[in-house]
């Protein structure tokens, strides 16, 4: 094929870029651009600025140099509506133009700003943003559920840190994070984790974290939309915000629980630290056995100060032990004082108690009932007569009465003497019969009173006699020794050897003689019985 002949000049990429560049910064040496600024991050490392100015139908890249930002009298911001003076040129590298910025002023806030404060305001004023919305982040929650692209480096720094911190399950609902499609998305995202069942098949999260990287506020725009903000604070689950980076700021940061400024920092304030926590713990646990033996030391040494404050067991004993050795030692004497007493006492009632006597003393109470009834009997017999003398002298006057009080009917007399009438005599002697009849019955209820009295008095003295009678204590094994009188021998130095004795017992009466050398005779009448003695009395 024929080379096609051509008088064009052929010219470099370089010299093409270069010749635009001379072009450019010859026709636009000094401008000012009227725009907004967008992505300003601050200051790069190197000193220098860089950010776009924009407006609704175009955008133009802008660097400020590290000497001329110093010299600035107002400082760029974001979203600020500013007018910049400076100069036109191109980067060849990337074919692309932009304005080097000497000075900055302001011209009023950006369009997006001014209707980001406008819906900051109006939900603000709906209480969306109230501090007292906000609910405590749970201090280490099971699940946690992670709102971003799943292709990001976000995702990956959050799953990197909550395994550095405290491995936990994480869920991470995919979204994208800018576009038209992003509010959608977040708020459909915020729903679902709402929507799962704590005991479901997939576990409902106890956190969620709505995640982004850093941006413009274009490219953020998505999270300060009202459906998101709205589906944040009406969320049940705590929701922690770590949209961009320190420096950005969206409206969900206001309606969240808690800010994060970055993704980071966001799974940092979901766990504690593993290590950090288990170390809290065992120190915990240290210092709760440091107090437990600080106390049970304390105690210890409470209870060892008390103890020797205390008295001796043995002193305490001491006192009541030689209470108690007294007493036994004194014991022995004081039975036999005891039974000396009761030997005294029963010698003084056994002459009163004699068989003799008793049988004296129940003849006499026999005899004097016999004299009772009989003096019971006369009485009886004197008052029968004593009631016939009264009633019989008007017994024989009364058939004469009658006789009379007859005649006088007859003969018509009208006058009846009352004292002749047969009506007061048969009421005289009706009463005479009834006060007789009363006393009969006095005299033999007194009779029988007084009969049963004596005889129940008697039969106590009978029982009283049986109970004293020496007959009961030769039943128990005792014996009475009489000499030849009859009379009863109470002491051995009233026997001599030779002397005849009879012996009586429960059953019957043996003759004896006495035998052997009399005992010593003592200062006493009745010998005083030895510790060796057998202390058993005849009662």
């Amino acid at each position: 094929m024929a080379e096609q002949l051509t008088n064009a000049a052929e010219f470099t990429v370089s010299e093409i870029a270069q010749a635009v560049k001379r072009t450019v910064e010859d026709e636009f040496g000094h401008v000012r651009v009227r725009g907004e600024i967008s992505g300003f991050r601050g200051q790069h490392s190197s000193g220098h600025a860089y950010f776009t100015l924009k407006d609704d139908a175009a955008s133009i890249d802008a660097v400020v140099w590290k000497g001329n930002y110093a010299k600035l009298s107002f400082k760029p911001e974001e979203g600020l509506e500013v007018i910049a003076t400076g100069r036109l040129t191109t980067f060849p590298r990337s074919s692309k133009y932009q304005i080097v910025i000497d000075n900055i002023e302001p011209a009023g806030a950006g369009a997006l700003m001014a209707l980001l404060e406008e819906r900051r305001k109006k939900l603000l004023a709906e209480g969306l943003f109230a501090r007292e919305r906000k609910r405590p982040l749970p201090y280490l929650p099971r699940v946690i559920g992670v709102i971003t692209s799943p292709t990001g480096a976000v995702i990956r720094d959050i799953l990197h840190r909550l395994d550095d911190r405290f491995p936990s399950h994480v869920l991470v609902w995919p979204v994208r994070v800018q576009g038209e499609t992003c509010a959608p998305e977040v708020v459909n995202a915020i729903e679902g984790f709402n929507a799962l069942l704590p005991d479901g098949p997939i576990p409902r999260p106890d956190l969620l974290i709505v995640a982004r990287g850093g941006g413009s506020i274009e490219d953020l725009w998505g999270f300060n939309e009202e459906a998101v903000v709205r589906a944040v604070a009406a969320s049940g689950i705590p929701v922690i915000s770590a949209v961009g980076h320190e420096t950005d700021t969206t409206l969900i940061d206001y309606a969240s629980d808690m800010r994060a400024p970055t993704p980071t920092a966001a799974a940092e304030a979901a766990v504690p630290v593993r290590a950090e926590l288990i170390a809290y713990v065992e120190d915990q646990g240290s210092r709760q056995r440091q107090a437990a033996r600080r106390s049970l030391s304390s105690l210890r040494d409470r209870l060892r100060a008390a103890g020797a404050g205390l008295p001796r067991a043995s002193d305490l004993v001491a006192t009541p032990r030689q209470s108690l050795d007294l007493a036994s030692s004194q014991l022995s004497g004081a039975l036999r004082h005891f039974v000396q007493s009761r030997r005294l006492a029963f010698s003084s009632l056994a002459s009163a108690i004699q068989p003799r006597l008793v049988r004296q003393r129940h003849l006499e109470r026999a005899e004097r009932v016999a004299t009772l009834s009989r003096r019971a009997e006369t009485g009886l017999i004197k008052t029968i007569e004593r009631a016939r003398l009264t009633f019989d002298p008007g017994a024989r006057r009364l058939p004469g009465a009658a006789a009379q009080l007859l005649e006088r009917k007859q003969s018509g007399m009208a006058r009846i003497t009352p004292r002749l009438t047969a009506q007061p005599i048969r009421t005289d002697l009706r009463h005479a019969g009834q006060r007789l009849d009363t006393l009969v019955r006095r005299g033999d209820a007194a009779a029988s009173t007084g009969m049963g009295s004596r005889r129940t008095q008697l039969d106590q003295w009978g029982k009283l006699l049986a109970t004293l009678s020496y007959r009961n204590v030769l039943a128990r094994g005792y014996a009475l020794v009489q000499d030849d009188q009859g009379q009863v021998v109470s002491s051995a130095v009233a026997l001599r050897p030779g002397d005849g004795v009879r012996l009586s017992f429960a059953d019957g009466e043996v003759a004896a003689t006495i035998a052997g050398a009399p005992p010593a005779r003592r200062k006493s009448s009745r010998a005083t019985p030895t510790d060796d003695e057998s202390q058993e009395s005849l009662f």
